[in-house]
């Protein structure tokens, strides 16, 4: 039976989510009836048909007044700036992803369910969410009957938690710093205009850029093990896409560099496939632009020094792998609704 499934906010990862689910069949039984967005239709089909980084959609796109048809299917399209406005329950809508990146907190979040949706994904770190998921650590711990708002934390979250996973299940984790050396975003200025953190205010490709992450404390809630334990930063870098998460880490055990491979190796050809990968090719960050998995640990970069200090490389698609996990997500909780 299809799960039917909305989308609020058409942007960067709104729309890798209906490609992602196009893709190689990955979408299952996901039926997308509805868009949310305040741009005219004209220019979502426009921006879903002609991508910078991932390219041309090869099917059809079609813009109507209400209307996306892609590849024949339709989606009405709504222009509420507010979520308490939207007709889900009309439109029985089963899954809300949350990508407007400005209703993060439960309550606004919230609106999505009162509006007659079954559950909510939200597409950042949230506030208050019931649940915070990455696939591959932690979705066992999802309740179906009391988790309704769920957070996929971040594609750095993501790329971060699979990797730390492993370190504390074959080694023991003691703690650990990570930096993310992250293409620029959204959320970063083309050139230099007003933004409340001073350093994203300046021109986006001309500068590597310290700023915040959330990634690394975010961890310690998706593996409450290595909660206190972990910290970091990211340097954003003139890159379009993908990033690289660098982690240093203690561990508990006296590993060498090539057993710590071999239990990457381990997991992402058994338990974490799909969600963790591994690579010993010498590939710089355009090789992985749609690369599926959440982390592709870089064997060739891991370092183990003094016995238990750890250095881990993992690349990751910030935009096409965190978007595969959405779908993936959706599939998930589709199938105990």
């Amino acid at each position: 039976m299809a799960v039917r499934v909305a989308i609020n906010g058409f942007g960067r990862i709104g729309r890798m989510i209906v490609r992602a689910a196009r893709k190689d069949g990955r979408g299952g039984n996901i039926d997308f009836v509805a868009v949310n967005d305040i741009t005219d239709t004209r220019t979502l089909a426009h921006l879903f048909r002609y991508d910078s980084v991932h390219g041309a959609y090869p099917g059809s796109v079609e813009a109507r007044e209400d209307r996306l048809i892609i590849d024949g299917d339709e989606m009405r399209v709504f222009s509420e700036r507010d979520p308490a406005r939207l007709p889900w329950k009309d439109l029985e809508v089963d899954i809300v992803f949350e990508s407007t990146g400005i209703f993060r907190a439960r309550d606004d979040a919230a609106k999505h369910l009162a509006g007659g949706a079954k559950k909510v994904v939200i597409t950042a770190p949230a506030k208050g969410e019931d649940f915070s998921v990455c696939l591959g650590v932690n979705e066992d711990r999802y309740e179906p009957g009391s988790h309704h708002i769920i957070s996929n934390a971040s594609c750095t979250t993501n790329c971060l938690a699979p990797v730390v996973k492993v370190l504390l299940e074959e080694f023991g984790f003691r703690r650990g710093f990570m930096t993310t050396i992250h293409s620029y975003t959204n959320d970063q200025r083309i050139l230099d205009l007003p933004h409340k953190d001073l350093r994203r205010a300046r021109a986006a490709a001309v500068s590597m850029i310290p700023t915040t992450t959330g990634a690394a404390k975010a961890t310690g809630v998706v593996i409450p093990e290595v909660k206190g334990k972990l910290d970091g930063i990211a340097v954003r870098v003139p890159t379009v896409n993908v990033s690289l998460t660098d982690l240093v880490a203690v561990v508990e055990k006296t590993p060498s560099a090539e057993e710590v491979n071999a239990a990457f190796r381990k997991y992402a050809d058994g338990r974490m496939r799909g969600i963790l990968a591994y690579s010993e090719d010498p590939l710089v960050s355009v090789d992985y632009v749609g690369n599926p998995a959440s982390s592709i640990v870089d064997g060739l970069s891991t370092n183990v020094i003094d016995a238990n200090f750890v250095k881990v490389l993992a690349w990751y698609d910030n935009e096409w792998g965190y978007s595969c996990r959405c779908v993936d997500l959706a599939n998930y909780i589709a199938a105990s609704l």
